[in-house]
């Protein structure tokens, strides 16, 4: 269940924390206070869309954290299968929004999107403002009946979308690979040709920067040389004046004064060595001009290699390596076109078996959902009873359709009847925005009772009833919350007196700042919140003495409950 939540900088809430109660926890506050900011902290907590601008104006961040207990043993297999550690029986969601980025964490892990709303397909389920209005598609009915249905359907559902993917996939490649023969022949000289182009350019990994370095120095073959021979005539030549004469001359002058100066032999040594080194540059030199080559030919066949190599990569690739996949492709495109019976006849077998996978399964998927239809139905109707649906008639149609969907082959609708007499009709014809409200909040009550879904959220799905309608809604999430955590945003007293636990959500202005807070009321407190809701503006020992008798009586109701 849902054990605290902490927002911060959210919208015009400056900080607020709130530890949740087992049972049915109700939240109630004046139009405009931010109850709805509230729930939809939760739904941005667990993955829901985050509208722009809602961190709170002057502050850096915004930070929403969810502490849930994990109350069964499925919810933590389910949650370790999808890669989520429970510690200490607890997981702790948070996402922190700054400008431009968000930071989404599952007991202190760094987790996409996708993570939080696995997490919260196990912990929560959060029946949004207008969400009744889903149940208008049939896509929400098939949603609603699998999920009833799920341990029957023992992972076929699962299979089924494995085998569909494969199968629509196979379907796609024979319809892309479905050409006429005189197309077929056609690609296949191209394909040749490409790939003969590929093969005789036989490219070499690293060969274009080696024919770059070539091309530099064929075509600067004439400077080079022209370069090195005037260095050679001044450091290297028997002429005058040249650095091997000097160094020469020198040597001899500072051989003789070694005789008069021991301590000159240092200069004569290092004079020696750069003498050496002078000697070894000079046969460097004349070894290079030797050996560099400055044929105009050889210049010629560079180039022409090196356009090649480049008009190769500009074409297939952009290195060596992607040109050699593009072959490769190449050649398993053409060895498919080239037995193209042969493959077509192979694709066609794999469609047949992956179509007698998903026929298998599409039946037996079926069979499932007749099945459990006629028992959901049943109950779905009884809720509808206990939420003053007087005489309903209430029916799951399950038909076939004569093709393969993302889900089987099955269509399903609910089919509605409020007035005695009246044929039934899908849903959206045969119920007001009210009623629509309650069949939503009987859907998630038969739900509650076969999943493992610890938490339930209801925000003002009381809207459009009253009296004793309003009553018995009020029961029937009384009744839930015996074996489910409820928290439920209301405007009604019948709901708010049935609560464990009940918050009061304010807002408080100044003349440059309005903050929401949430806080737990007392008990005397309830009965005043409840006479708040009665009453109006002018709450009077009447409607005090009606709130009062009011708990009272939701108190012996919950009682004879349990």
């Amino acid at each position: 269940m849902l054990l605290n939540l902490h927002v911060k900088n959210l919208a015009i809430i400056d900080e607020i924390e709130v530890d949740f109660s087992e049972g049915m926890n109700v939240l109630t506050g004046e139009t405009g206070a931010g109850k709805s900011i509230i729930i939809g902290s939760i739904n941005m907590a667990i993955g829901g869309k985050v509208p722009k601008d809602i961190i709170r104006k002057g502050a850096g961040f915004a930070l929403i954290e969810l502490l849930f207990s994990v109350d069964t043993e499925e919810q933590r297999n389910y949650l370790e299968e999808h890669g989520i550690i429970v510690d200490n029986d607890e997981v702790l969601v948070s996402r922190k929004f700054t400008k431009g980025r968000g930071i989404n964490r599952i007991n202190g892990e760094s987790v996409p999107v996708s993570v939080l709303k696995q997490a919260a397909a196990v912990l929560i389920d959060v029946h949004g403002q207008n969400e009744q209005q889903s149940l208008l598609y049939k896509a929400k009915h098939m949603e609603i009946l699998d999920r009833y249905a799920r341990e029957d359907m023992s992972g076929m559902d699962t299979m089924y979308t494995e085998v569909y993917n494969n199968y629509k996939k196979l379907i796609e490649q024979r319809d892309l690979e479905n050409i006429p023969e005189e197309e077929r022949l056609r690609e296949i000289s191209f394909m040749q040709y490409e790939l003969e182009e590929i093969e005789n350019a036989a490219l070499v990994h690293g060969e274009e920067e080696s024919l770059e370095d070539t091309y530099k120095q064929l075509s600067n073959a004439a400077s080079i040389v022209n370069g090195l021979g005037e260095i050679y005539s001044l450091t290297g030549s028997d002429a005058n004046d040249t650095v091997s004469e000097k160094l020469a001359y020198s040597l001899r002058i500072i051989g003789k004064l070694c005789e008069y100066d021991d301590n000159i032999n240092q200069f004569a040594e290092q004079l020696s060595e750069i003498d050496s080194l002078v000697s070894d540059f000079n046969r460097d030199i004349v070894s290079y001009l030797d050996d560099i080559e400055t044929s105009g030919e050889l210049l010629e066949e560079t180039e022409k290699r090196l356009d090649l190599v480049r008009k190769i990569k500009a074409r297939f690739g952009a290195t060596t390596e992607l040109v050699n996949e593009y072959a490769d492709k190449l050649r398993s495109k053409l060895e498919r076109y080239s037995e193209y019976e042969e493959y077509k006849a192979g694709l066609d077998k794999k469609i047949k078996e992956e179509e007698a996978k998903l026929k298998k399964l599409a039946i037996s998927m079926s069979e499932v959902r007749k099945k459990c239809a006629k028992v959901l139905e049943k109950e779905i109707a009884e809720a509808l009873a206990d939420l003053n649906f007087l005489q309903v008639q209430f029916s799951i149609e399950v038909r076939n359709l004569d093709e393969y969907t993302a889900h089987g082959t099955d269509e399903i609708e609910f089919m509605l009847s409020v007035n005695p007499g009246e044929d039934l009709k899908p849903i959206g014809m045969a119920a007001s925005g009210g009623e629509l409200s309650r069949i939503m909040l009987a859907v998630k009550a038969v739900l509650a009772g076969h999943d493992e879904i610890s938490t339930l959220i209801f925000d003002e799905i009381d809207v459009g009833i009253s009296g004793r309608t309003a009553q018995m809604v009020a029961e029937k999430m009384a009744l839930i919350a015996r074996q489910h955590q409820v928290i439920c945003i209301s405007h009604l007293a019948q709901i708010a007196a049935m609560a464990d636990a009940h918050y009061l959500i304010e807002k408080t202005n100044s003349d440059l700042h309005t903050s929401t807070q949430i806080r737990l009321l007392g008990s005397g407190e309830e009965a005043e919140e409840l006479a708040r809701i009665l009453g109006g503006a002018q709450i009077t020992e009447a409607v005090m003495n009606s709130a009062e008798e009011m708990k009272r009586l939701a108190a012996n109701l919950k009682k004879e409950m349990k």
